[in-house]
Parts: C-alpha cells; sequence; structure tokens
C-alpha cells in the first residue's frame, strides 16, 4: 500500500484537521459493510468502532469477546468481533476488533493495521504517508 501525502480531514464543524482514513469495514461471514472515516491513532494498542457498528454489520455486540481495556479516561469495556478492514485495496484478514459503546469514532491503532506499515505525519502540512 503507498499513500503519499493524503490530506488531513475535517469531520465534524467546528473541529481540527486530523489524519483520517477512508475505510471499509467488512464482516466475511454475511459480506456486510459499512464505508466510514477513521483516526489513524499511534496512541492506540488495538484498533477500535464505535459499538454502533456491531448491528448494522451483523454482529450482536454483546456476544463478542467481552473485556476490560484502559482508554485515557479510565477503563471500558469492549467486546471483539472478527472483521476485515479494506484501506485502499489493502485488506486485514479477519481481525479481532474491539466494539466500544462509548466510541464515537472508528480508530486505526498500531497491532492489527499500522504495525504492517511506515507511518509519516507531517503536521505543517496537515498531510500523512503509509507505505
Amino acid at each position: 500500500m503507498l499513500i503519499e501525502n493524503y490530506p488531513f480531514t475535517i469531520t465534524r464543524v467546528g473541529d481540527i484537521s486530523k489524519p483520517y482514513l477512508p475505510i471499509t469495514i467488512i464482516n466475511r461471514e454475511n459480506q456486510k459493510e459499512i464505508n466510514v472515516f477513521a483516526l489513524i491513532d499511534t496512541g492506540a494498542d488495538e484498533c477500535a468502532l464505535p459499538a454502533t457498528f456491531a448491528l448494522p454489520l451483523g454482529h450482536n455486540l454483546q456476544s463478542g469477546y467481552q473485556k476490560r481495556i484502559s482508554i485515557g479516561n479510565g477503563i471500558t469495556i469492549a467486546y471483539s468481533h472478527t472483521v476485515c478492514i479494506n484501506v485502499f485495496n489493502f485488506l486485514t484478514e479477519n481481525v479481532l476488533i474491539d466494539f466500544m459503546p462509548n466510541l464515537h469514532i472508528p480508530l486505526l491503532g498500531v497491532k492489527s493495521f499500522l504495525s504492517n506499515f511506515i507511518l509519516k505525519i507531517d503536521y505543517p502540512k496537515k498531510t500523512f504517508s503509509i507505505i
């Protein structure tokens, strides 16, 4: 995968621009998918999705593997389900992703996504590259 000088994106009025990527989240069991922008988060160990994504993808949220995880403001519950993430024709095959009830934006974390690439973020130019 090669993404060069991809522009930061503003997803909400009044927010600052951030390194978001358009992704497709796919449930291979039923071929349901969601297209969304996900934030590149070098501080996140794992990828995470809002809990509201579970049902449209055909997952029963609470039937997933439940775990307590530490986040920036404390401890929360996450439910892990298997999905694939497609980004510009790079496909992660069936990775466990945490679905989190209090999360509002998808996060692309280190272990199951960013560890596959070299990431360069140019904050002054508000662009990023992934190779």
